[in-house]
């Protein structure tokens, strides 16, 4: 008989297909656990068919439970709109499809409440292991994960006392990678434009790698022009003071074309993002004329403005950052591992004479 309208039809359960199959409930979890040489072929063969007829769906989770595995792992973005975020993801999901591992995303939307909340919402579910991308979580936030906790692996950036595997860009060399290129090109004023970095170990990596090289080059006899300029992205009046910084210094390096047109090194896709349309729409479509912009982070629409990046492997730095947790849940016991990648630099017009 079919279910009334409205109503929804109970699911079946695990007693169900005892009933049907005429056997018991311990018959049937051995079945569902794969322990099939207990069973003889012809009990076998009933249980398959009253799976079938009730059309049975096991509950995974409470199976998972039961044996003290769900196979979820966490993890927690700080922000899903960057489109870093996104392709870091595009990796992770490859790595538990092909690991049997079923992700569960937290976004905290750059909230670091919302950071602390989650961890604790992961453990109660009781996650076998947690993947960390966030702004400003603490070592005390995380004190649950890592160590003797749940297993972490971080990925982009560190956190201050957790002694856990970590997966990301090697910011250092990609950063001098950057401005040498810029050097090498005839740029001799040159700022850095980073997020608020005190809180983000891969900020502070990058503009301390940039401040190195330009004092390298000084020690050694050159004369190059190296400043740093931090753009907090949430704060609108603070954006528009620190544009209009970079509009004075833009405009006092001269007219269009000439020798000393200053460049611009975007520590990540979203600041890029904002100066490139600050540029467009303070100088037309003819800025870079102007001033030279390069980024770490290669976005889709730097191919078609014809800015030079710094791409990042963020496929592969999801995919690793999974086999590294798949590992520390299966029990490997090593000492904490840092994998940095290396980055690629991607040259366009905007950085060439």
């Amino acid at each position: 008989m079919s279910a009334s309208p409205g109503v929804t039809a109970r699911r079946a359960t695990i007693t169900d297909v005892a009933r049907e199959a005429g056997t018991g409930k311990t018959s049937i979890s051995r079945y569902l656990n794969g322990e099939l040489s207990a069973l003889s072929p012809e009990l076998r063969a009933r249980i398959e068919t009253a799976i079938e007829r009730l059309d049975y769906q096991p509950n995974q989770m409470a199976r998972g439970l039961k044996r003290g595995r769900n196979r979820l792992i966490g993890m927690l973005l700080a922000d899903l709109t960057n489109p870093y975020t996104v392709e870091v993801l595009q990796g992770v999901e490859a790595a538990c499809h092909a690991l049997g591992l079923m992700p569960l995303i937290c976004h905290a939307a750059n909230e670091v409440e919302m950071e602390r909340r989650y961890l604790q919402l992961l453990t109660t579910y009781r996650v076998e292991g947690v993947i960390v991308n966030a702004l400003g979580v603490r070592e005390e936030t995380l004190r649950p994960v890592g160590g003797g906790g749940i297993p972490a692996v971080l990925v982009d950036r560190s956190v201050d006392g957790l002694v856990t595997d970590m997966v990301g860009l090697d910011n250092r060399a990609a950063a001098e990678l950057g401005t040498r290129h810029l050097l090498d090109n005839g740029f001799d004023d040159i700022w850095f434009v980073v997020q608020p970095f005190e809180q983000v170990s891969s900020r502070q990596l990058r503009e301390a790698a940039f401040r190195d090289a330009m004092a390298r080059v000084n020690g050694a006899g050159g004369h190059v022009r190296g400043h740093t300029l931090v753009l907090n992205l949430a704060d609108q009046q603070a954006v528009e003071r620190g544009l209009a910084e970079l509009d004075q210094a833009i405009d006092a390096a001269g007219a269009p074309g000439r020798a000393n047109r200053i460049a611009l090194f975007a520590a990540n896709g979203p600041v890029a993002l904002c100066l490139a349309l600050h540029l467009k729409a303070r100088y037309g479509t003819q800025w870079q004329a102007r001033v030279a912009l390069l980024s770490i982070d290669d976005p889709e629409w730097a191919e078609l403005t014809g800015v030079t990046t710094i791409r990042q492997p963020t496929y592969e730095i999801g995919y690793r950052a999974v086999e590294f947790l798949h590992e520390r849940i299966e029990g490997v016991q090593t000492t904490a591992r840092d994998c940095l990648l290396p980055g690629e630099l991607i040259v366009r017009a905007s950085t060439l004479r």
